[in-house]
């Protein structure tokens, strides 16, 4: 029961926990590879700063950089 809020609902069940590394230990392999498959997507999307006129030209634009990552990865795959 929490002091602050006497009405709060208690919580039930608790189904997992994180567990911290110890300090100075490098991830496993299997989280190294988790986060690498991370670092090797791309956004497709051009840096820089953009700025629009309106909604409606960056919309186009967003749309034009998925449509062009939809195809990169269809024709990447065969």
């Amino acid at each position: 029961m929490s002091f602050l809020f006497p009405d709060e609902q208690p919580i039930a069940r608790t189904v997992g926990r994180r567990k911290r590394a110890p300090v100075g230990v490098p991830p496993s392999a299997e989280a190294r590879a988790a986060l690498d498959t991370w670092a090797k997507r791309l956004t497709r999307a051009p840096k820089g700063v953009f700025r629009y006129a309106s909604h409606a030209q960056m919309e186009r634009d967003r749309e034009l950089w998925r449509a062009q990552a939809l195809v990169d990865t269809l024709r990447r795959r065969g």
